[in-house]
């Protein structure tokens, strides 16, 4: 069993992390500290929130949507540990390693001017509904005063497998706590257009976790889901010292044993990207969807796989009926018509904020709808006929 030791980060490892260097914690599954700062995954100094030393920033390709929270990836990995790289699966990590994964929306009105005019002095209430995180770096951290931070996820290597834990920040921004129970935050969401929508933002319990995470339905395992070849392999922006070809990083750092320079990538999904629109489609499908509508999934009996992977047109749900009629079709008959959105099931669901009904059925209150958006032109694009 893995001992709780500190574990001092040199130099050496450190490289371009950002933040003050201090030694991170690892906790056994019977002794998680009620406090986030306890482990030393990241530290907060005045209006930033800096990672720990030797932590990784990443990011993905298309990333999971999460009522529009944006969110900072980072992954640590015991000294003298790689993961071993795998071109269509996650990463086999070692025991030890930490991914978190800290949820924050920018603020409507940042704070610029004063120490007494702090993030820690109060909540903002107001925040952005918007996808450019561009004003929200300090270094390979945060800057709180552009941020409200809401909660820190943790995956946890332990020798029997993953765990899942979940922080909730405080409001003057200091610290988190475990909330085994999960939470909700009423956060008000303002657009460019200066429409307001009150959402209630749900941090999942402990138990809530594998819903997603639990990509293989037979064993009940918590798996990661982000790292693997595909949804890395892009450009980081935000490195300390400069942008850099996520992969390549990795192996330069000595977090991964290899890349394969014929590597997959998923698309970019956002409206001005230049990729194909059924791959960035497809690539949407595979992040929000596809760790329960994959062969193995929880999903599995449905039928419907969104996986990148799935190349059979009836499986990716074209024409298919759904194996059970209910509230969930809303009167369609199959999970995609080609040329014709609105008579398709999946497009119904995704638009969709009834519990009974929407799909993904956890990880959101509101629709995105920018991705809604996408999904629909791809439909609208599909050649054929249902008979």
């Amino acid at each position: 069993m893995i001992r709780a030791l500190a574990l001092a980060c040199a130099a050496a490892l450190i490289g371009a992390c950002g933040g003050t260097p201090r030694s991170l914690q690892h906790f056994d599954s019977n002794a998680y500290p009620a406090n986030l700062s306890a482990w030393g995954v990241v530290n907060v100094d005045d209006d930033r929130l800096a990672l720990s030393a030797g932590f990784l920033p990443y990011d993905l390709n298309t990333p999971l949507f999460s009522d529009y929270a944006h969110k900072l990836r980072a992954v640590w990995l015991p000294p003298g540990s790689q993961a071993h790289y795998d071109g269509d699966d996650v990463f086999d990590l070692p025991v030890g390693t930490i991914i978190s994964k800290t949820f924050y929306f920018p603020r409507k009105d940042p704070r610029r001017d004063s120490r007494e005019d702090s993030p820690k002095a109060k909540p903002e209430s107001a925040l952005l509904r918007t996808e450019d995180n561009s004003g929200d770096f300090s270094g390979e951290g945060l800057d709180l005063r552009n941020v409200r931070l809401i909660e820190t996820r943790l995956l946890v290597r332990q020798e029997n497998g993953w765990d899942a834990l979940a922080y909730v920040w405080d409001d003057a921004q200091n610290d988190a706590h475990l909330e085994i129970a999960g939470d909700i935050k009423q956060l008000r969401l303002v657009s460019a257009d200066g429409s307001e929508q009150p959402i209630n933002y749900v941090i999942p319990t402990r138990n809530e976790c594998a819903n997603c995470h639990a990509t293989d339905h037979g064993s009940g395992k918590l798996h990661p889901i982000g790292l693997a070849a595909r949804h890395l392999n892009k450009i980081y922006e935000h490195y300390a010292d400069g942008a850099a070809p996520q992969l390549q990083h990795w192996v330069e750092r000595g977090y991964l044993d290899r890349f394969a320079d014929d590597a997959p990538a998923n698309a970019l999904w956002r409206a001005d990207a230049t990729d194909d629109l059924e791959q960035r489609a497809r690539s949407y499908l595979d992040v929000n969807c596809a760790h329960c509508h994959n062969p193995k999934g929880a999903a599995d009996t449905s039928g419907l796989f969104l996986n990148r992977a799935e190349n059979s047109a009836r499986r990716l749900g074209l024409c298919k009926p759904p194996i059970a009629a209910g509230r969930g079709t809303g009167g369609r008959h199959v999970s995609i018509m080609p040329g014709q959105p609105d008579a398709s099931i999946l497009i119904f669901r995704v638009g969709e904020t009834d519990p009974g009904i929407m799909m993904p059925e956890l990880g959101r209150s509101t629709v995105h709808a920018e991705g809604l958006a996408l999904l629909r032109r791809w439909v609208e694009s599909l050649p054929g006929v249902c008979t």
